[in-house]
């Protein structure tokens, strides 16, 4: 491993946990991989802490002191799009649905490796960083054979433009900037609608089917949007 030179930024994480063994073990590991980690032991003191210094990610585990995890996932996303992830023993699905609604980027459940912890730190921050040179320039989204023109409003599949209608086009730039993410209805819903949204479901699933209809070979077995059901739409990563 090459050393990182002096004029070499490091990452500086925000670590929220309250277990004291797992808080020395972590913080070891996660130097040792280059980061520097600030601990904030309870709820209110990672509020404090991140609205009096400046991060680069959070770490957050859900079962806090004083005030909870998604709290204060709520309170960051009020005033910053740092990169959340989050920490927790909670498996269920519910749980991981409500975490990426509240606006956290990725979670991990325990018991995990260091290893897993540092990827997934590493793959949100450089989605991140991707994604804050796409909004530098003229933004172009490309994934698989999906490539849009944002500020154009042009889309096009394998090469070939289709015509998209306003909030088809909101609704398929959400899906390409999350490819290989879960996106629940109420958040697809919320971002592409918002306060002008009126009545159930339905309208989304209509705007899905007529994008397959658009971009996929066979709408009637897509191969980029697929369903998760009960829970929402996901765009797929191009499989090799």
């Amino acid at each position: 491993m090459s050393k990182r030179t002096e004029n070499e930024k490091r990452i500086r994480l925000l670590l929220v946990e309250d277990e004291e063994s797992f808080v020395d073990a972590l913080t070891i590991g996660l130097n040792r991989e280059g980061f520097d980690v600030d601990i904030a032991r309870d709820g209110q003191e990672a509020i404090n802490r991140f609205t009096s210094a400046s991060y680069d990610l959070v770490l957050l585990d859900l079962m806090l002191p004083k005030v909870s995890g998604l709290d204060v996932c709520r309170t960051i996303r009020l005033s910053s799009d740092v990169p959340i992830i989050i920490v927790s023993a909670k498996g269920e699905e519910v749980d991981m649905v409500l975490m990426l609604e509240i606006g956290a980027d990725d979670y991990v459940t325990k018991p995990y490796r260091l290893r897993e912890l540092v990827a997934r730190i590493r793959a949100v921050l450089r989605r991140r960083e991707n994604h804050e040179v796409l909004d530098a320039s003229d933004e172009l989204l490309e994934v698989g054979p999906i490539r849009m023109d944002v500020d154009a409003r042009r889309c096009f599949v394998s090469g070939e433009e289709v015509k998209l209608r306003k909030k088809e086009f909101a609704l398929l730039r959400l899906l390409l900037e999350n490819p290989g993410r879960v996106l629940t209805r109420e958040v697809l819903i919320d971002r592409v609608w918002g306060n002008d949204y009126v009545g159930d479901t339905k309208t989304l699933d209509v705007h899905i089917k007529r994008l397959r209809s658009l971009i996929e070979h066979d709408p009637k077995a897509p191969e980029h949007i697929s369903t998760v059901r009960g829970v929402g739409y996901r765009f797929e990563l191009t499989k090799s």
